[in-house]
């Protein structure tokens, strides 16, 4: 599994613009076999940077979200519509890898 963390600058002025694109976004990244984890607007802090986080199961799942999310006419209006709007100043993609289950038993010291 790989997962898309992103840091958006945002337009302070239009965080609702934002909150409008993030909606479209999430069922959008569904529809290609993502699981998208959420969106994260200013609230207290910085009130210019947001976030978001969402996976495939493979990197290769990614790419090809990718390129088919660029041919999908709904993909295509949220990004329009962020351009239109100029909410999102700038924005950088993280790729992670998830640990989603815990265990003790790396953190006891060995028997000797």
């Amino acid at each position: 599994m790989i997962t898309c963390h992103i840091t958006y600058q945002i337009d302070p002025m239009k965080t609702s613009d934002f909150e409008v694109y993030a909606q479209a976004w999430i069922p959008l990244v569904e529809r290609f076999g993502g699981t998208h984890h959420g969106y994260f607007l200013p609230h207290e802090g910085p009130n210019d940077l947001a976030f978001a986080a969402f996976s495939f199961p493979s990197l290769a799942a990614y790419e090809a979200y990718r390129s088919d999310s660029m041919k999908d006419e709904d993909c295509k209006a949220a990004y329009d519509f962020a351009v239109r709007t100029n909410c999102i100043v700038r924005y950088d993609r993280h790729f992670l890898r998830p640990v989603l289950s815990g265990d003790l038993s790396g953190i006891k010291p060995s028997e000797a």
